[in-house]
Formats: structure tokens, sequence, C-alpha cells
């Protein structure tokens, strides 16, 4: 049944005061902008079509929101109204066409800004000194947050001069400037705003601390300036923009638009930059495509433009409408936020193997495009939005960015919804989703198998300092896989002359890039065989540089480098539980995991067991390092494997009262105590051996531990270098030998060679042209060694 005229304008007033009071007075806003301006809208052409309909409370009648009880209530002296706004270049020609009409200005002047999307308030100066600040409220009477205002840095307290200024800070001669003195009363009106990178500061700020983040960076300015507690506002990333003038006594104000902003430049107020004029409708048009393509690169939030006649003495002609002057409008962007519903929630794995959630949605058309899906970032951002399938919610794009699901709107919540979780497994390969502690992004642990990241393990995998497969670069590779060619590392050792001169040919035909000499029947092949050379050399490798192409998460060169120097061997690395890991220098608990959940899927086991049978050799093998000895105990193990509650103190009790890790497994919680650990500890003890992945892998490390102990050289000890334990920076440059040289020698003699200084650098080499390392070493006090040092204890330590 259709609603009559009076029922749809009862109905629209109370979804637009609901939503004002939620937005201005609770700080939770319900709507997007898109959808309370077309309500809005639609009660104003309402009311036009039926005057009889208008009611003295209806939100056309007033510009925003009536104060909030917390605060003082402050009457402006000048009101402080709002703008109608224009949606179409259509609706803009039509505003400039009337002025032309009205004034006979065949190309009027305007003052041209940027619509900054923040709070809009208003400051009094009495004899330049700033007394009160108050929002707009409801144009009338709005709230007193001097206190608050106070806290805005970009607020000038005592004002300058008085001196038009331009942009360069130069004094000029607005078009009546006012002169050099302070007014005795000056009333600037203006935008408190949050910049970008301090909302995003201060969200990352929020997530760490278990804070509520910020919905948008308006909303922060809104919430910030209406905290009662001053010392909050002040910690938040405000901002300010003078606009306009309200009552000001005591000085001649300039005569145009255009010479207020300047001359409030002059007093220490900050306008903004991108202030100018424009002529006529092809001015104006410009100037908002041409802030339209910066906005994305501005550092705060812009939601459209402003056109402001520049002569105060035609805008006093045209004077005003009931709630906006006759002289002005804003010139909004087209929605970056709407309204629509999630139909799904997948996953996506990226080229990193990063499993980033993402929701299907209505079709619904915000920034100019219609979009289907939007980003969720990571699992954190889902549970703090808590995001469920049938749930409404806000989108929000900008420019090119990709659609972002930015609030729920809880009230249209469907019953039945569930939270929803991040997979096990990936998609793509079957792998294990993995999420570290401490960690944001969860990752698929499918390095070598899965697809979606084949084209970076590829080219990581033939770099220079993994296999190092000289001009095997990311596009060929790219068009490998494109076509099938390559499915896994593996493959690229089955490739042939023909097989890369085919690809070629294929990506040419499919670029539409194929060489005039190949058309004419003259196919170069020697760049193939070169490429088919690099590959064949690259069979025969070092342990190190063969666990760095496997591209690892977290395991870098110098990690490769150790465990190749501790383990000696792939095969007991590729079946050794993750806590023995932790017994090499550096490794701690997340890299030890991390190479646990690679080895542990099978699909990234079969590809090395594919690249050994392709003829890849290790040329390096050797018994595992004497220095692993003293670390392969029951409880050394014990405190390595994450157990709850489990000290390295209680590690050891355990296993001087039980002979072996076979024996803990038949063990009740009470002999756990009776073996001295307190009640919490041995009932953690006793649920984590309940649990049979648990029990699998304290079994098979113990035997790894018997294992690698068996294979150590017999009555060999663990070899020291004069530089073992120390951590060695390199910076600069070495005349007598590259970087890579020096590090290697200095490893060879058990130093760590680290990439930057910190408080445990034992020393600096510095050559010629080192920079901030030399200086952070300085400050810290760490010795410096130059190359005639460093040349000197290499010649005594060969």
């Amino acid at each position: 049944m259709s609603q009559s005229p009076l029922e749809r304008a009862a109905e629209l007033r109370h979804l637009i005061d609901d939503a004002n009071h939620r937005y201005h007075v609770l700080d939770e806003p319900a709507i997007p902008d898109a959808e309370y301006d077309r309500l809005l809208r639609e009660l104003d052409a309402l009311e036009a079509a039926h005057p009889e309909l208008a009611t003295p409370d209806s939100p056309t009648q007033r510009v925003g929101k009536l104060p909030s009880p917390k605060f003082a209530e402050v009457s402006h002296t000048v009101p402080m109204l709002s703008l109608g706004n224009a949606f179409s270049e259509d609706e803009v020609a039509e505003f400039v066409e009337r002025i032309v009409r009205e004034t006979g200005e065949d190309a009027p002047v305007f003052s041209v800004e940027p619509k900054f999307d923040g709070l809009a308030i208003s400051l009094r100066y009495e004899d330049g000194l700033f007394v009160r600040g108050a929002t707009r409220g409801d144009g009338a009477t709005g709230e007193d947050v001097t206190a608050n205002l106070r806290t805005v840095r970009a607020i000038p307290l005592r004002l300058r001069g008085g001196e038009a200024v331009g942009e360069g800070g130069d004094a000029i001669a607005a078009d009546g400037a006012a002169g050099p003195g302070i007014p005795a009363v000056l009333e600037v009106r203006g935008e408190v705003y949050m910049p970008r990178a301090g909302f995003a500061a201060y969200n990352d700020w929020a997530l760490a601390h278990g804070a509520k983040p910020l919905a948008n960076p308006r909303n922060g300015a809104a919430g910030s300036l209406r905290q009662l507690d001053p010392a909050v506002t002040a910690k938040r990333p405000l901002a300010f923009f003078a606009y306009s003038l309200g009552e000001v006594s005591g000085a001649r104000v300039p005569d145009t638009h255009s010479g207020v902003l300047a001359w409030l430049r002059g007093l220490g107020l900050p306008v903004s930059p991108l202030v100018e004029c424009a002529t006529g409708l092809a001015g104006v048009l410009d100037y908002y495509r041409r802030i339209g393509e910066a906005r994305d690169a501005l550092p705060y939030d812009i939601d459209g433009v402003v056109y402001k006649l520049d002569s105060h003495e035609l805008q006093a002609d045209l004077g005003f409408v009931s709630r906006a002057p006759r002289w002005a409008i804003a010139h909004k962007f087209p929605a970056q936020e709407e309204a629509t519903i999630v139909e799904s929630i997948e996953v996506n794995v990226g080229r990193t193997g990063a499993v980033t959630p993402w929701v299907l949605m209505q079709p619904v058309h915000v920034g100019g495009v219609t979009v289907t899906r939007a980003t969720l970032h990571n699992a954190d951002q889902v549970a703090r939005l808590d995001v469920r399938v049938g749930d409404s919610v806000i989108v929000r794009r900008a420019g090119d960015v990709i659609p972002e699901v930015v609030r729920v709107i809880p009230e249209r919540r469907p019953e039945g919804t569930t939270p929803w979780r991040m997979p096990d497994r990936c998609p793509v390969c079957g792998s294990e989703i993995v999420r570290e502690d401490g960690e944001v992004v969860a990752r698929c642990s499918g390095e070598l198998v899965c697809a979606a990241q084949r084209v970076q393990g590829l080219f990581h995998f033939a770099s220079r300092r993994a296999m190092d497969i000289e001009g095997l670069g990311e596009r060929l590779i790219q068009a490998l896989v494109d076509f099938g060619q390559v499915e896994s590392v593996a493959d690229l050792y089955r490739l042939g002359v023909d097989d890369f001169v085919e690809m070629k040919r294929r990506a040419d035909e499919r670029d539409g890039t194929t060489p005039e000499t190949v058309k004419a029947g003259k196919v170069a092949t020697k760049w193939a065989e070169n490429l088919v050379a690099a590959i064949e050399r690259s069979r025969e490798t070092t342990l190190e540089r063969f666990l760095f192409a496997l591209g690892i998460e977290h395991v870098g060169e110098s990690t490769a480098k150790v465990l190749a120097a501790w383990f000696g061997d792939l095969d007991r690395i590729r079946r050794a539980p993750w806590p023995l890991f932790k017994r090499v220098p550096d490794i701690g608990d997340e890299v030890a995991r991390a190479l646990g959940h690679f080895l542990d899927q099978p699909g990234n086991q079969a590809v090395i067991d594919g690249l050994l049978a392709a003829g890849v050799r290790i040329t390096d093998a050797h018994p595992p390092s004497p220095k692993l000895r003293e670390g392969l105990t029951l409880s050394q193990l014990l405190a390595d494997s994450g157990i709850p509650k489990l000290t390295p103190l209680r590690a050891k009790q355990l296993a001087d009262a039980f002979p072996d890790a076979a024996a803990l497994l038949d063990q009740e919680r009470h002999n756990f105590v009776i073996a001295g650990l307190p009640d919490e500890t041995a009932t953690a003890m006793a649920e984590w051996l309940s649990d049979d992945a648990n029990a699998r892998m304290l079994l098979a490390a113990a035997a790894m531990q018997s294992e690698l102990l068996a294979a150590l050289p017999e009555g060999a000890e663990a070899a020291t270098g004069p530089l073992d334990g120390v951590t060695v920076v390199i910076t600069g440059t070495l005349d007598s030998m590259g970087r890579d040289e020096a590090k290697a020698r200095l490893e060879a003699l058990g130093a760590k060679v680290s990439g930057s200084v910190s408080k445990k650098t034992g020393f600096l080499v510095a050559g010629a042209e080192a920079g901030s390392k030399l200086a952070r070493a300085t400050e810290l006090g760490i010795e410096v060694w130059d190359e005639a040092r460093l040349l000197a204890f290499l010649e005594v330590h060969p």
C-alpha cells in the first residue's frame, strides 16, 4: 500500500532526526552520507511540492543537530548556516546561470576551496585572544567546546599582525585589505578535521592497547571535540582550516571572500593552500575536476568543493534562503560510502601467501562505479566489525582504492547470523592456513605448491642469492605459468630450448609484439640456450642456498646459513620437528614454527622430492655441528615445545624425574605433581600430552635428538672462533673486498653479521661513505673498525 505525502514526510523526518541523533549526539553513525543526502533531498522536494506539510521542527528548517546536554550552550551572534548541495554539473550550471542572470555579471568570479570532511566550528577572538569556541549545533545555538579547541595546535591562541599574506608568506595588498590591526571582535568559522596519517596512527595505537578504533577521520574529529575531558582531546591528532567569518568589529572587512581568506592567513590562522579564484562555469568545473583527481593524495578527507561568489557586495544582493546562502554551493563528489548487504564472506590468497577475507555483496554504486566485492583486510578487522553473512554494511571506495567494509548497521541484522571464522585450509591448495602469535596476517603454508604463490615462489627460487638462475626474470616466469609449462619449481629442470622458444612465441602472439624477424622465419635461440645452461648450472648448489630458495616464511639468508651449518643435511632438516630448530642460534619460536608448518605440508615435501629427483644436488652436506650437543636434552626439548605454563625450571624437574619422552606419555597428572610441578602446571602438562598431535611431535623430536647425537663425529667438540657470539655490522664501501666477501669471512670466524645497529652490536666495520649506521654506532658508543683494522684482523685470523 502506497504512502500518502503526509505519511512519507513524517517517516522521512523520523529517519533524518534519528540519523542526526546517532551521528552528532551518540557518535555512532548509522547510515552513509549518500543515504542521508537522499532522504533530506526527498523531504525538501516533498515540502516544496506540498508547502502545507512543512513543520517548524522539520530537518529542512535547521542546519544540523541539537546541542548535546553535556556541554554549555552558545548562541551564535551571526548564524552558522549550511550550504546547498549540487551533485551534478547540470546543477552547478543552474547555480552559475542564476547568478549571471540576477547579478548581470557575465563572468562571475568565485572563491573556490575544498569541502573539508570534519566538524564545523566557530572561534571567537577578542582583542586578538581566543576566548571561546563552539560547534555549529543547529546553526543558532551550538556547544561550548573551548577547552577542547585549545588543545588543537593549529588554532592560534593569540592572533598575529593582521596583514594579508600570500601562499609563500609574503605580505600582499588584498582587495580592500583590513590592514595590520587586530579586530576588537573576530569570529572565525572553519573546520576541525583529523589528517589521514594521524587517523591511521591513532587506530594502530588503539588496536595495540585494546581501545576502540575510530570509524573514519570525520567521526574521529567530531568525537574528539566532544570529549568531556580535554586531556583526551589533546591526545587526538586534530587540525583546523579557516574558511569564513562570523561577527567582526573594530576592523574593516575585505571586500571579497578571497581577500578575507588572505587576511585570516595574515592573522596566523591556517587557510587551505588549495583555495583559488575561478571565473564562470568553466572555471569552477575545471577546479572540481582537478581537486577530484588530487583527492586521494591529499593528507585529509574532502567530500566535494565549495563555490562562493567572491564579491561581498554581490553576495549581499543575492541574500539567503531559509537555511543557506544563494551565492554559494557545495559541489559534492560521487558518494564514497553506500549501504549494501553481504551475500558471502570468502578469502583470497595473495602472491606471498597472505590470506585476505573479502565480502561478496549485492551490487551498489559507490565512488562512481558499481562494486560487488570489498576487502575486509584481515581476521582482526572482521572480528572488530563483526561482519556476518546477511548483514547490512557501509562500503567505502576512494578513487582507485579497493572498496572496503567500514562498519555494520547492527539494527538491520537478520536473525540467525553467526560470527565468521577464518578457514583452516587454503582454498587454492588445501595447505594449512597459519597465523602466528602477534601477527595480523594469516598465511597459506603451502609456499611451494600453492598456485596463488606460484609466480612469486618461482621468482624467488631463481634469484641470484637463491639458486642463481641468470636470465629467468619475472616476465618469463609469468609467461611460463600462464601457458601451463611450469606448476612448481621442480618443473624448471625439465624445460629445454624448444620449450622456452615456444613460450616466447605464444607470449609475443598474445601481446601483439611478434618481431618482424620472427615473422620472416628467423627465430633467435641463443637467449634460450643461455637460460637452459643457467638452469643446468643450478643443479649443484649449497644447502644454505637451497633452503633460502624454498621461500620459507621468515627464513632469510642468515637463517638458512645457520640452519645449514648446524644441521648439515637436508634430510635431517626436513624431518626435524619444529622445537629442534630452536637449538640453532637466533631462531626463536616464530621462525621455528614457520619452518615446522612449511615442512608439515605434504605438497611442499613433494616438491622437494621433485627437485631431488630432477637432479638438484646439495654439494656441501656434512655431519651436524658439535655445538648442538649440549642442547639435545629432554629438559631442553620440553622447554622448547611451547607447553603452557612449563618454564625451563619445571622442564628440568620433569626430565630429572622421568627417563625419556615415552615415559612422560604414560603418566597421570598426579605423578607430575609428585615430580615437583605446581597443580596448574601439572594440569597443563597432562592436557598438552593428551593431544595426540602433541604426543606424536614429542616422540618424533626425541627420536631426532637421538639421531643427531649419533651423527655427531665421535669425540668432536664444538669448535669456537675468535668472533663466536659477536654481532658485526658492515656499512659503507670497502676497497679491498666486496661486502659479501667480508661478511663470509667474518661469519667463518663465528660472527653474526647483521644489517642494523643495536645495543647488541659488538663492533661496526665502516668503509668509505658510511652513513646513518656509523652515526647510530657512535651514538650508542659501539666500537668502530676501519677497513685497515679489519684487514689486519683477518690476516691474523685467516
